[in-house]
């Protein structure tokens, strides 16, 4: 399954990015300060991608969740092009009857087996490029 976006420059370091016909999202340098920095989005697409995977499994267990959140940081090394060397995921779930080993399940199946954000992370990705003059 091949997945297109297309990014456009629109002043100083502020890019617009569309993937598909999906919603506008406005990327910007730290010191741009108008939209998420790159890695940000980086961080925050491995969270909503394991959110996604730990909310279906969670509900295809047939937990009561009412609450759910997903906190994320990363440490990325000093030197370029800066990596992520480390990145801590909390998971804070609330809800009615809410089994701490279902949930611990749940997250174990989506850093494993489902969540394409982590395991792009963890894959040597093969990127290649063209140059087209307009």
């Amino acid at each position: 399954m091949q997945l297109n976006a297309r990014l456009n420059w629109t002043e100083e370091m502020q890019f617009v990015a569309r993937a598909g016909n999906g919603p506008a999202v406005v990327l910007d340098s730290n010191e741009g300060g108008s939209g998420t920095s790159p890695m940000e989005l980086l961080l925050i697409s491995v969270a909503g991608c394991s959110a996604i995977d730990v909310i279906m499994i969670l509900q295809k267990k047939r937990l009561d969740v009412t609450g759910f959140q997903v906190n994320i940081s990363g440490v990325r090394a000093e030197e370029y092009p800066r990596p992520y060397t480390d990145i801590q995921i909390e998971f804070v779930v609330s809800g009615r009857g809410i089994r701490p080993r279902a949930v611990e399940q749940a997250i174990a199946l989506s850093e494993t087996k489902y969540c394409g954000a982590i395991a792009s992370l963890k894959t040597r990705v093969k990127t290649t490029y063209r140059i087209v003059e307009s």
